[in-house]
């Protein structure tokens, strides 16, 4: 899931992390259309390949989210609301957007407030697991770097412009080009990296630990477990495809809802300008 205000970029850095495009049909509404535009949640899935391995890829965007409120700060207070809700069921890795229209000094300093905020806030972020004390030095070189780079300072493009003699995703502007592939310019391949290598943790972690969270509470508030049944291979492979989509589906309403709730609350207490 991909959430942050209109305009930041959320579309153009999933289709940059994964050369794609997820949205080929979407109309961008217009300042008036936004006024009214409530909070949504939409999922486009397309199928990828990564390094020879084929992945069926689902992103979750959140169209509307924050755009009735005055989110003039670093972290607005729908951000460590909606952090604080979502932190004990998903894995949670902070990105600040289009950071190329920000200084060294600028992104440092704001990626400190950040950090701040979250931790003041008790929000707990995905953990890099720390590495084996017999791990390669190069990617314990790596896993430290990745550490000291959160939140993710990144920006995305979906041009491929010419920069000496070579081909390169990024922003041309008056002053020169902003490559998104390059680490001295943001931190997007880091995000990547991060990504794709601890692809199989981030899995297992919100199957041993979100889920079972999730799944603990359910039965802590007396939820009905279903009855396992005897199925043949087939059926029961069909089965489970069935009964992931329907709670995803069931999952997706009820953040619809909280995230429809929680704008509300905040325009409530906003002071009338």
């Amino acid at each position: 899931m991909v959430v942050g205000e209109s305009g930041l970029g959320k579309s153009t850095l999933v289709n940059s992390l994964f050369l794609t495009d997820l949205y080929p049909e979407r109309v961008i509404p217009d300042a008036v259309e936004k006024t009214h535009q409530t909070v949504k949640l939409d999922a486009s899935t397309v199928e990828i390949e990564e390094r020879g391995v084929k992945l069926r890829l689902t992103v979750v965007d959140t169209p509307g989210y924050g755009d009735a409120i005055d989110n003039s700060d670093s972290l607005k207070p729908l951000d460590i609301e909606f952090m604080k809700q979502l932190h004990n069921k998903v894995n949670i890795v902070p990105v600040i957007a289009k950071a190329d229209v920000l200084t060294k000094k600028e992104v440092l300093r704001l990626k400190k407030r950040v950090m701040e905020e979250i931790e003041s806030n008790g929000i707990k972020l995905y953990p890099l697991p720390d590495c084996d004390s017999d791990e390669d030095e190069d990617y314990k070189e790596q896993v430290r770097q990745l550490k000291e780079a959160v939140p993710f300072a990144v920006c995305g493009a979906n041009t491929l412009l010419e920069v000496r003699g070579r081909k390169v995703r990024g922003r041309l502007y008056p002053w020169g080009v902003v490559e998104v592939e390059n680490p001295d310019h943001c931190d997007f391949i880091k995000l990547r990296t991060m990504l794709i290598t601890h692809m199989q943790d981030l899995q297992e972690v919100t199957q041993e630990v979100h889920y079972e969270n999730y799944r603990s509470e359910r039965l802590a508030k007396g939820a009905p477990v279903p009855k396992r049944q005897t199925l043949n291979p087939e059926e029961k492979q069909s089965g489970e495809k069935d009964r992931i989509l329907q709670e995803k589906e069931a999952e997706l309403r009820r953040m619809q809802e909280m995230l429809a709730q929680m704008q509300a609350r905040m325009q409530q207490q906003q002071p009338n300008q």
